[in-house]
């Protein structure tokens, strides 16, 4: 085995959320909206494809040709905006397997992408795209199987819903659960479940809880979830590194700086996502069967 088919990997190349947020103030943090890439096996999972895509696809320039699966949470459109400026997409003899969920009004990932390239919102239309686009659709609860790799899916809180994936290679646990609400009596058991003994876990901390109950513009019910909240989830399922995901577009590179020591204080293995950020999965632990959570609603 080669030494990257022996790796576990986890970058991050968009972790803003909303909007995109160039500028002076967001520049330790990055930007751009949600794109993960992870390698395991050899084997390339690009996970939402926010702006961070094109600057992703960007670097895949280098390794042409290229085989990937993308794999999106939903489509709102901070988790899809860069797939049309993914220059890989249009270049003949690259692979691209794209998966997602049916959404509520039944259409599939590839209606919707196929929609928002359509005029009068896009000069040219998906088919344009010259690389081979294999759809598939998820269907939260059922695992995908890529070679050695299993990918468990779950549905999550989120206006118009969403998928939260975990990527199981080799013993090793990296999770991807963004665009997700907490519910305010009980933790969410599908959350539970994906993060169970994780060894990473990528978790939507958009706001504080100051800000989620804010008596002047509370976020109840906008989709999103808190950063003392993801504390409690991976104290809870037992995780090892939590990274704080999905940043406010209004918080700057100081907001963020305080929430990650604060976060520290309460969760020593808190991290904040960063753009170009690498993580390596640890695989020389057998993945644990002993947490008691086992049922998978949604």
């Amino acid at each position: 085995m080669s030494r990257i088919e022996n790796q576990f990997t986890v970058q991050f190349w968009g972790v803003r959320g909303s909007i995109p947020s160039p500028g002076p103030h967001t520049v330790r943090y990055g930007g751009n909206t949600p794109c993960i890439e992870m390698q395991a096996g050899g084997k390339r999972l690009i996970f939402d494809g926010g702006t961070g895509l094109h600057v992703l696809g960007q670097s895949l320039l280098r390794q042409m040709p290229i085989e990937a699966h993308l794999l999106f949470t939903h489509s709102h459109w901070d988790h899809m905006q860069g797939f049309p400026f993914f220059v890989p997409g249009f270049v003949r003899g690259n692979n691209f397997h794209i998966y997602g969920a049916i959404a509520p009004d039944g259409s599939t990932i590839e209606q919707r992408l196929n929609d928002q390239m359509l005029h009068p919102n896009f000069p040219v239309p998906l088919q344009i795209m010259q690389a081979n686009l294999h759809f598939h659709d998820v269907k939260p609860g059922q695992p995908i199987h890529i070679n050695d790799i299993t990918i468990e899916t779950a549905s999550l809180n989120h206006p118009g819903e969403a998928v939260g994936y975990r990527v199981n290679w080799r013993g090793g646990a990296a999770v991807y659960i963004t665009d997700t609400e907490h519910f305010p009596d009980r933790m969410d058991e599908n959350v539970l479940w994906l993060s169970r003994n994780a060894d990473i876990l990528i978790y939507d901390c958009t706001y504080t809880d100051e800000e989620y109950y804010s008596p002047k513009s509370p976020k109840i019910g906008w989709g999103h979830s808190t950063w003392q909240e993801a504390v409690k989830i991976a104290k809870a399922a037992n995780v090892k590194t939590l990274v704080i995901f999905h940043h406010d577009p209004a918080h700057d590179d100081d907001f963020l700086d305080a929430v990650g020591e604060e976060a520290a204080k309460e969760f020593p293995g808190a991290i904040m996502a960063r753009e170009r950020m690498v993580l390596q999965v640890s695989t020389s632990v057998p993945l644990s069967e002993s947490f008691p959570v086992s049922k998978l609603s949604g």
